[in-house]
């Protein structure tokens, strides 16, 4: 999964389709991420001390991890990405529209003599 904590994506299917919003919490072993302001659903809570009011609660549920792209930051459109190594010897991720770097996955590694 490609997907990281503070990515910004945009919903490509499903009810929320066309919406942008930066990653929330990422799951790897079910494919969920959980995008902000997505997938809206409200919990019903009883009245407790840290709730007084109770009443409904509006909270992000997660969606598969498929049903997002991967916002450009050069384009502001959505991209796949790719992964690359630079010329100092790191990994990166990339937009592979704009080829413009998304994040450092590894730094570089010292040369072995």
């Amino acid at each position: 999964m490609r997907v990281k904590v503070d990515d910004m994506v945009k919903v490509i299917s499903g009810s929320d389709k066309g919406v942008t919003g930066k990653v929330l919490r990422v799951d790897h072993q079910s494919g969920k991420i959980v995008v902000e302001g997505v997938n809206k659903v409200f919990k019903h809570v009883r009245r407790s001390q840290k709730n007084p009011q109770g009443g409904r609660l509006s909270k992000e549920m997660p969606i598969n991890a498929s049903k997002v792209m991967i916002v450009c930051p050069k384009t502001n459109k959505p991209t796949r990405t790719g992964i690359r190594v630079a010329k100092d010897g790191s990994k990166e991720r990339y937009a592979k529209s704009s080829g413009a770097l998304l994040s450092v996955i590894a730094p570089a590694k010292k040369k072995q003599a």
